[in-house]
């Protein structure tokens, strides 16, 4: 743990590659064709501890949106989340939470709303303190490793040989666009923003008696704002999964970051029952997209919990932004990103890191991530 936290973030930056193979991988054929002659090494509890502290953990309270002119002398309240973590999430709406499953089963590691567990305010922040503050989050929800056919269309051709095998960790960060859009929605709203339905050519229904609070006669296409929803979240899943990059450099570990694994099937909706995934109470709309009563709870249900978690009952509610809409010129948009990547991680052959070895080291990342002890080609055996 000391060397771990002198580990010079540079090489952890400079040495970072995809690396697929683990201790007891077998590439079956091609010019490369290589069996491992060790058997798989999984992690042990502490490195995966470190691995998914470095992905989802808090790291103290966070600075918040420090100023709005629109909102002043308000401070701004786009935040859903009072605590910082080791990635990034835009205006703070943080809706990610981790899974994660290896030989010993399958985990939630729920920190999205955990609040500051370790604080540099007030005491020294070291690897020791977040995995100890960090490991009561971890709740197991199966005893065994998730089910995922290593065949198509479960991921990608080329990851069915390297990808969740025996050893492994493969961790799996969820964002949940839906709360990402209402926050958007809400930000919108409080900037003088609205929306048209774009994919039918029509206004929103009842929008013109808000024209006190939001510029209805140029509104933004509401495929627009999904796209946003989108590129926010991926943003957030991949950040994350390159500090879980880090982390896996600095440890010896290998892997890679990726997206070849189908979504579906991982959120358990790829309409097999033998693989039910995550086991998310996914469904499929029609073309139509048709809200149903159910689906208008379940609207009504999120919208409450993004009110709840911006403004919990124990913070002073700050008035409200001016309702006057205010002049504005188109805005500069980000455009909308890949979706989220995945990754995976394996241990090298020499496990002590040091800076002399970091040209072999196996890097890894995550958005789904998997670990795994490896070693770099030329180390392999």
């Amino acid at each position: 743990m000391a060397e771990l936290s002198t580990f010079p973030l540079v090489d952890a930056l400079f040495g970072r590659r995809s690396r697929r193979f683990a201790l007891g991988d077998e590439i079956p054929d091609g010019p490369l064709t290589h069996r491992s002659t060790h058997e798989p090494h999984p992690l042990s509890e502490l490195e995966r501890m470190l691995v998914l502290s470095a992905i989802g953990g808090t790291t103290g309270w966070h600075y918040s949106i420090t100023r709005h002119a629109r909102y002043a002398p308000h401070v701004s309240n786009c935040s859903c989340a009072a605590a910082g973590h080791t990635f990034p999430s835009a205006a703070g709406v943080h809706t990610a939470e981790l899974f994660c499953t290896d030989d010993s089963g399958v985990y939630s590691f729920p920190t999205r709303d955990a609040g500051a567990l370790v604080d540099p305010a007030v005491e020294e922040v070291t690897p020791e303190l977040v995995v100890q503050r960090h490991r009561e989050r971890l709740r197991r929800l199966a005893p065994a490793r998730l089910h995922l056919p290593p065949e198509e269309p479960s991921m990608e051709g080329h990851n069915t040989w390297c990808v969740h095998v025996p050893g492994s960790l493969l961790v799996i960060p969820v964002a949940d666009i839906a709360q990402q859009l209402l926050a958007i929605l809400c930000f919108f709203t409080q900037n003088g923003f609205s929306v048209y339905d774009d994919v039918h050519g029509r206004a929103i229904p009842g929008l013109d008696e808000f024209r006190g609070l939001v510029d209805v006669d140029e509104p933004l296409p509401l495929t627009f704002t999904e796209q946003y929803a989108l590129t926010e979240s991926t943003a957030e899943l991949a950040t994350a999964c390159h500090a879980g990059v880090l982390m896996l450099q600095a440890l010896g570990l290998g892997g890679w970051m990726f997206d070849g694994i189908d979504r579906s099937t991982m959120l358990g909706a790829s309409g097999d029952p033998e693989v039910p995934g995550l086991g998310s109470a996914t469904t499929r709309t029609n073309a139509g997209r048709r809200r149903t009563r159910p689906a208008a709870k379940a609207c009504s249900r999120r919208s409450a919990h993004r009110t709840t978690r911006t403004w919990p009952r124990r913070w002073k509610r700050s008035p409200s932004a001016s309702s006057a809409p205010a002049a504005r010129t188109t805005a500069t948009r980000p455009a909308p990103g890949p979706t989220a990547p995945v990754s995976a991680a394996a241990r090298r052959s020499t496990t002590a890191p040091s800076r002399r070895a970091s040209r072999c080291r196996p890097s890894t990342s995550t958005t789904p991530s998997a670990s795994s002890r490896a070693r770099c080609p030329p180390c392999s055996s």
